[in-house]
């Protein structure tokens, strides 16, 4: 007589959570989040104008371009132990 194991099988919840909310997600917000504050606070205080004078294209540059450092540092291969 053969004998079988019940197989169990776990929900693995929705694409956000499988795929986002995961810890190096987490992580890759938080260091987007933290480049984009970075550069912005660096546009702010190396330009020589006042708040009004500041072209909103060009903060918003720097803090895309903030963002994008925060991404290449977590999502890099060596960042990940692969290098």
């Amino acid at each position: 007589m053969m004998e079988f194991k019940q197989l169990d099988i776990k929900q693995q919840g929705g694409w956000f959570k499988r795929t986002i909310w995961t810890q190096h997600g987490k992580k890759t917000i938080l260091y987007i989040a933290l480049g984009a504050l970075i550069g912005a606070i660096f546009f702010i205080l190396s330009e020589d104008k006042t708040m009004a004078e500041i072209a909103t294209g060009d903060l918003v540059q720097s803090v895309f371009t903030g963002g994008l450092f925060g991404f290449l540092i977590t999502n890099n291969p060596c960042a990940r132990n692969k290098c």
